[in-house]
């Protein structure tokens, strides 16, 4: 299927590692011009050069999401730079584990914040856009959340936030939705670490996955690639789960 992503813009929080790397370089496959940001300049530098090897624009800068006036001075830069733009991603996480108050605050400061500031940031061009889409990376923890810690309840603001989101600018021709990914297995990330320092959690959680696999980068990339194209275009206000059959729960 041609999801008729060519040419697009796109703009892809979060953008060097796991989830976020991988939009930006499904994106990138897709015919879309790729702009990402972390707080990290090496890792900015190495992903802008892959995705313009794939014969796409890219830009990209180091910066923190919950830095209010630099994200917005970015993402209008990013807009200039590309003449427009059409895909907004927020995917940057605090990933929040510990319960002390500065924990809160950046978790706040960053899961939440850094995605509202983005999208309003954002918003004007992506209504100009005539095709504009907006997608968002929640987590199961928002309802299968274990421990008191500040990253399930900040993901789960989000969904309400997308949801009006979606109400408010579906006339203007902008759509918005949350993909939330299941227990996600790459490299060097979360689940990595657990593979190597609790096997046995691991293999438990494993079995739970009902497809006999841990959901992969790549496997949120093609869900939001999907979302944000012209091919899911009557789609809006959807939180697309994609957990390899985890969760138990129905979902209305």
């Amino acid at each position: 299927m041609d999801l008729g992503l060519k040419g697009k813009k796109a703009i892809v929080t979060g953008g060097t590692r796991g989830i976020g790397r991988g939009i930006a370089e499904t994106l990138a496959d897709e015919g879309c011009d790729v702009a990402v940001c972390s707080r990290t300049e090496d890792a900015v530098n190495e992903t802008v050069g892959v995705l313009k090897a794939k014969g796409v624009d890219a830009t990209g800068k180091a910066l923190d999401v919950a830095d209010a006036p630099a994200l917005k001075a970015w993402v209008a830069a990013v807009g200039a730079e590309f003449g427009g733009l059409d895909i907004y991603v927020s995917n940057v996480s605090a990933m929040g584990n510990d319960t002390d108050e500065a924990e809160w605050r950046k978790s706040f400061e960053m899961d939440i914040m850094g995605t509202v500031n983005g999208i309003e940031a954002a918003t004007p061009m992506l209504i100009e856009s005539g095709e504009g889409a907006i997608a968002v990376v929640g987590s199961l923890a928002t309802v299968e959340a274990d421990h008191p810690w500040p990253y399930a309840s900040v993901k789960a603001a989000l969904l309400p936030y997308v949801k009006g989101l979606s109400a408010s600018l579906a006339r203007k021709g902008v759509r918005a939705n949350t993909v939330t990914p299941g227990v996600v297995h790459f490299e060097g990330g979360v689940w990595d670490m657990v593979k190597n320092e609790y096997p046995d959690h691991y293999e438990k959680t494993l079995k739970r996955c009902k497809l006999g696999r841990m959901v992969t980068p790549q496997d949120i990339a093609n869900a939001v690639a999907f979302l944000v194209s012209p091919a899911a275009g009557i789609i809006t206000g959807a939180n697309l789960i994609v957990d390899a059959g985890y969760t138990r729960r129905i979902n209305y």
